[in-house]
C-alpha cells in the first residue's frame, strides 16, 4: 500500500493579505480471538507491554471460490463461497473463520447443512468429521455482506476498515459514476468473504461476478470467461492459480473503460497490462500509466524473478480510503491519479505505480507473516522508488527522492514517536504504516546494498524471492538470505536498523596534520541514550595531491577518530561518499573544502549540501552560484535559486538576467516556479507584472501559471483577478486551486457564483479540492453573512460525499468560520447597542437584522458540528 502523506495545517493565515482506530480481533488462535503476549521487565513490572505475535496457523486454505452479486439500493453484496481448506498440522474438527458484519444464511458440507456458531464476527463451522493434515474438505457458505449497516473504524494511513465499498450506488450525485471497490489491507476483506483474514494465510481464488451488463469487473487472476445472462446480466469469472493472501483479494465494478497495453515477457509472451478508468480519462490512461510495462520487465530483469502473475491492471477509483494498495494484479488508485498531459507536464505518479508493481513481488509474492513485520513489503515498495528512478532518470533524481524520503521518515518520527523497525507492540496494526515500514525501512535497503555491494545484495534479494515465494516470511529470512550470499554474519545490521530505534546523530569534525601527511576524522555520536550507539561503516573520501582516494571506516563508539595516510594539500574529505547514511550530520569543513566538494563530486548529495553550506560571505560562493543556476540537474538549479535569494545586494543582481531566463524557459516547471518566486523580491513591480503576464498568457504549466497569479496578485490584485477570470473554464484541478487562492485573497461576493459552480463540477480531485475548499472557507470569513451561508450547502455535501480528506478536514473549517462569526456577532451587538444609546432607529434595525441572521448561521454550524463523529467514535 502506498499511503499518501499529505499533512495539512489548516492555511487559511497563508491567504490573508499580510498562505480511532477500532482493531477487530481477527488473530486465529485456538478461541479464534486475537492474542497478544504480555512481556514483563521485571525491572519495570508495572510496565508490561504487548507483543503482537504472528497469528497460529491452524488450517490452511487451498482454494476459495466466491459467487457475488450485488443489491446496489441496499449496499449488499448477496454471496456464496465455496471453500477448501485442511488442518495445518493438528487434526481437527472445527474451521474458524473471519467474517465481520455479515448475515450467514447457510453453511453445508457435501449438501447437508452443519452446524455454525456466527459471533463477535467470528464464525466457527463444525466440520462433518475431524480431519487430518492430509486430508481436504469443503464447505459452502450462503451469506450477504452489508458494510454500510456494521460500525466501522480507520486510521490515519487507511481512514476506512469497511472494506466493501458503494460508490454513488443510486445514482444521486450527477458528478460521480457509480461504483463498487474493495480494500483489504489491513484485515478487511473479511467484511465481504469469511476468511482467515491474516497475512501468513495464502490461498488461491475463484471470483464469478454477476452484475448489469454495462458494467466491467475487474478481479486478480485471469478472466476465464464472461457469460450474458437472459435477465440482462453478465456474469465475469476471475481465476487466480497462484495463492495470496486474503487481504490481496480484490474486486471493481463500474463503468469503466478498459484501455489495453501489453508486457512482453522473455519467452515471447504477452501479458496484458490494463488501465481502468472513467470515460472522460480514457484519452489520458496512457499518459498516466504508460510506463508500467518498462518497469515490470525493468524489475524482473533486476530481481531476477519474472513477475509471477496472470496479468497487471490498474484502476483508479473515487472517494478511496488511501493512497494505492497492490492487490495481486490488480492494483487500485484514489482518484488523485486523474491528471491531464498538461497536468502530467508538472507531476505524475510513476512513484506510486512502481511501489505498488514491485509490491508484487515483497508483499504478494513473498508476504510478512504479521503486521509487526510490515516493513519486508512496505520498505521494498518504497525502495522500487530509488531503483526506478535510478534506472530511469540518473542517480541525481533518485538521490533528490531519497532525500525526502529520509525527510518524511524524521518528521513521521517527530510526530509519532521512535519505535523498532519491526515494531511487535504497536498499539493498533495500522500505526505500522508510517515514516518507519516506508521511509526508513526503504534508506537502511540501500545502506546495506551500498555495505555489501550491488552484486550481493540482488542476488540475495533473489535467493529471498525464491525460497520464500508463495509463503509469508519475517525479517530473519530475509537476514539469513543476505548472509548465504555475504559470508557474513549481519545480526549487527539488522539487530540495530530492524530491532531497534532511531538513528545516529553525527557530530563531524577534520583535522588535517601537514608534517605527519594524515587527516584525522572525530565523529562524536550524540543521538539519545535509548537509541544507543550504531556501528557505522562509512565510506570516506580523501582529495589530496594523489587526487580521490576511498576507504571504508568504522565508527562504532561515543566518539571515534581514524587517522587517514594523505599526500600533499588535503583539499576535502566526504565523510559517507555513497550518500547512503541515514542519520542527521553536522559538519565542520572550511569554505575551501566546500568550493572544492562542488566542483569535484559526482554525487548530487554532496554538491547540493556544498552548495548550501558555503558561507554566502565566502568568495566563492557567488561563482558557484551562478554556475548552479546552469546545471544540469533542475533540483541543484532550485537550490542556487535559494542561494542567491540569501546573498547581497550585488549578488542578486548579477543573477536578474539569468532568473528570467529560468522563469521563461526552464525545461523543469519547479525551477520556472522557483525563479519567479525569487524574482519577485529582486525586480521592479512593474517588470514583476509584465514577467508574470508572459507566464499565464504562455506557460503550458499549471504550477507556473499559479505562481504568476500569486506574486502578480501582490502587485496588481486587479490584474490577478481579471487573469482568474479568464482562466476558470480551464480543465484542472490544480489551476482551480490557484485562482479560488486569488478569489479568497481578494475577490468579492460575486465570486461565490465560481466556488458554487466548481463545487457542481466533476473537476477537482482528491488534494485540489482540499485547497479549494480551504480557500472558500477564508473567502467566507470575509463576507457578509448572507455570501457566507451560500457556502454552507457545499460545506454539508462535500462532508457528505468529499472523500476522506474533506471528512478529516471539515471540522477544521467549520469551527475557524464559527470563530470568525463570533467575532461579527460581537460586532453587531456592539453596533446594535450603540446605535440605540444614539437614538438612530434606522441604524439599529440594521445592526439587528444582521445579528439575527449571524446568530441563525451560528446555530447551523452548530447543527453540522454536532454531526462529526468524536474521536473515541471511530471519527478521523
Amino acid at each position: 500500500m502506498k499511503k499518501i502523506y499529505y499533512a495539512v495545517a489548516l492555511v487559511l493565515v497563508a491567504c490573508q493579505p499580510k498562505h480511532s482506530d477500532t482493531e477487530h480481533a481477527a488473530s486465529q488462535s485456538n478461541d479464534s480471538k486475537s492474542t497478544t503476549t504480555a512481556v514483563i521487565d521485571e525491572s519495570k513490572q508495572d510496565e508490561p507491554t504487548v507483543y503482537h505475535a504472528s497469528r497460529t496457523v491452524l488450517t490452511d486454505l487451498i482454494n476459495t471460490k466466491l459467487e457475488v452479486s450485488f443489491d446496489w439500493t441496499k449496499s449488499w453484496l448477496i454471496g456464496k463461497e465455496t471453500l477448501q481448506a485442511k488442518p495445518h498440522y493438528y487434526a481437527s474438527n472445527e474451521l474458524i473463520l473471519d467474517a465481520k458484519g455479515m448475515e450467514i444464511k447457510s453453511v453445508s458440507m457435501t449438501g447437508k447443512t452443519v452446524q455454525y456458531v456466527y459471533k463477535e464476527d467470528v464464525l466457527k463451522i463444525q466440520l462433518d468429521k475431524k480431519y487430518t493434515r492430509d486430508e481436504t474438505f469443503t464447505v459452502v457458505i450462503d451469506y450477504i455482506a452489508k458494510p454500510d449497516e456494521r460500525k466501522t473504524g480507520g486510521s490515519n494511513a487507511i481512514t476506512s476498515d469497511k472494506g466493501l465499498y458503494f460508490i454513488n450506488p443510486r445514482g444521486e450525485e450527477p458528478n460521480k459514476m457509480p461504483q463498487i471497490w474493495t480494500q483489504g489491507e489491513t484485515e478487511s476483506n473479511s467484511v465481504w468473504f469469511p476468511t482467515i483474514d491474516s497475512p501468513n494465510s495464502k490461498t488461491k481464488e475463484e471470483i464469478y461476478i454477476t452484475v448489469e451488463d454495462k458494467y466491467a469487473t475487474l478481479s486478480n487472476g485471469k478472466l476465464i470467461s464472461s457469460t450474458k445472462n437472459a435477465n440482462g446480466t453478465r456474469t465475469d469469472y476471475w481465476k487466480q492459480e497462484l495463492p495470496h493472501a486474503p487481504y490481496l483479494f480484490m474486486m471493481g465494478v463500474g463503468e469503466f473503460k478498459v484501455v489495453k497495453d501489453t508486457y512482453k515477457r522473455p519467452d515471447g509472451t504477452s501479458m496484458e497490462v490494463n488501465y481502468y478508468v472513467e470515460p472522460q480519462w480514457e484519452k489520458d490512461a496512457k499518459a498516466i500509466f504508460g510506463e508500467t510495462p518498462a518497469m515490470i520487465g525493468f524489475f524482473s530483469q533486476l530481481l531476477g524473478v519474472e513477475y509471477a502473475w496472470d496479468k497487471y491492471s490498474q484502476i483508479i477509483v473515487r472517494d478511496y480510503v488511501s493512497g494505492a494498495m497492490e492487490n495481486t494484479g490488480a492494483v487500485i488508485f484514489g482518484e488523485y491519479a486523474y491528471k491531464t498531459e498538461r497536468e502530467l507536464l508538472d507531476e505524475n505518479d510513476n512513484s506510486t505505480i512502481a511501489h505498488e508493481l514491485f509490491h508484487h513481488w515483497f508483499g504478494d509474492l513473498v508476504t510478512c507473516e504479521s503486521w509487526s513485520n510490515l516493513t519486508l513489503n512496505e520498505s521494498f515498495a518504497n525502495y522500487s522508488q530509488f531503483l526506478w528512478d535510478e534506472h530511469r532518470h540518473g542517480l541525481d533524481e533518485a538521490e533528490y527522492q531519497a532525500l525526502q524520503e529520509a525527510s518524511g521518515y524524521f518528521a513521521s518520527a517527530d510526530q509519532g514517536g521512535y519505535h523498532d523497525l519491526v515494531w511487535f507492540d504497536y498499539k493498533s496494526r495500522e500505526d505500522m504504516f508510517d515514516g518507519h515500514s516506508y521511509n526508513k525501512g526503504g534508506r537502511i535497503l540501500h545502506m546495506l546494498r551500498k555495505y555489501i555491494g550491488d552484486d550481493a545484495f540482488f542476488l540475495g534479494l533473489k535467493n529471498y524471492l525464491k525460497q520464500n515465494q508463495f509463503k509469508a516470511a519475517e525479517f530473519h529470512q530475509l537476514r539469513l538470505a543476505f548472509e548465504e550470499v555475504s559470508g557474513e554474519d549481519l545480526n549487527w545490521f539488522f539487530n540495530q536498523w530492524y530491532q531497534g530505534k532511531g538513528h545516529p546523530l553525527l557530530d563531524v569534525s577534520y583535522a588535517t596534520d601537514a608534517t605527519a601527511n594524515t587527516v584525522s576524522i572525530t565523529v562524536n555520536q550524540k543521538q539519545k541514550k535509548e537509541f544507543g550507539l550504531f556501528k557505522l561503516p562509512v565510506d570516506v573520501t580523501v582529495y589530496d595531491d594523489r587526487g580521490a582516494t576511498t576507504s571504508r571506516q568504522w565508527f562504532n563508539d561515543e566518539s571515534t577518530t581514524v587517522t587517514i595516510p594523505t599526500q600533499g594539500t588535503v583539499k576535502n574529505v566526504i565523510f559517507d561518499a555513497e550518500a547512503a547514511l541515514l542519520c542527521k550530520l553536522e559538519e565542520k569543513k572550511d569554505a575551501s573544502w566546500y568550493a572544492f566538494q562542488w566542483n569535484n563530486s559526482k554525487h548530487f548529495i554532496h554538491r547540493k549540501n556544498a552548495l548550501q553550506k558555503i558561507p554566502s560571505s565566502s568568495p566563492e560562493a557567488s561563482r558557484i552560484a551562478q554556475e548552479a543556476l546552469k546545471d544540469s540537474f533542475w533540483d541543484i538549479r532550485s537550490t542556487a535559486i535559494e542561494k542567491i535569494g540569501k546573498m547581497s545586494g550585488d549578488s542578486k543582481t548579477a543573477s536578474i538576467s539569468r532568473l528570467k531566463q529560468l522563469a521563461s524557459s526552464d525545461s523543469v516547471s519547479a525551477v520556472r516556479v522557483a525563479a519567479i518566486t525569487a524574482l519577485a523580491g529582486m525586480i521592479s513591480g512593474p517588470e514583476l507584472e509584465q514577467l508574470c503576464t508572459e507566464s499565464i498568457q504562455k506557460d503550458q504549466s499549471y504550477s507556473v501559471i499559479n505562481a504568476a497569479l500569486l506574486q502578480l496578485s501582490k502587485v496588481n490584485s486587479k490584474a490577478a483577478l481579471e487573469a482568474s477570470k479568464k482562466l476558470e473554464d480551464e480543465p484542472s484541478g490544480k489551476i482551480q486551486a490557484g485562482i479560488s487562492m486569488i478569489y479568497a485573497k481578494y475577490g468579492d461576493a460575486d465570486q461565490i457564483a465560481y466556488y458554487e459552480r466548481i463545487f457542481k463540477s466533476n473537476l477537482l480531485q482528491g488534494f485540489d479540492k482540499i485547497g479549494v475548499m480551504n480557500s472558500m472557507t477564508f473567502f467566507a470569513s470575509r463576507q457578509e453573512t448572507k455570501i457566507q451561508r451560500r457556502t454552507l450547502p457545499i460545506f454539508e455535501s462535500e462532508y457528505k460525499k468529499g472523500g476522506m480528506y474533506t471528512e478529516m478536514f471539515m471540522p477544521q473549517y467549520i469551527k475557524y468560520l464559527k470563530d470568525n462569526l463570533q467575532n461579527s456577532i460581537e460586532k453587531y451587538k456592539a453596533e446594535e447597542e450603540k446605535a440605540k444609546k444614539d437614538g438612530n432607529t434606522n441604524a439599529a434595525d440594521i445592526a439587528h437584522g444582521k445579528l439575527t441572521d449571524a446568530e441563525a448561521l451560528m446555530g447551523d454550524y452548530d447543527k453540522m458540528i454536532a454531526g462529526f463523529p468524536k474521536e473515541e467514535e471511530g471519527g478521523h
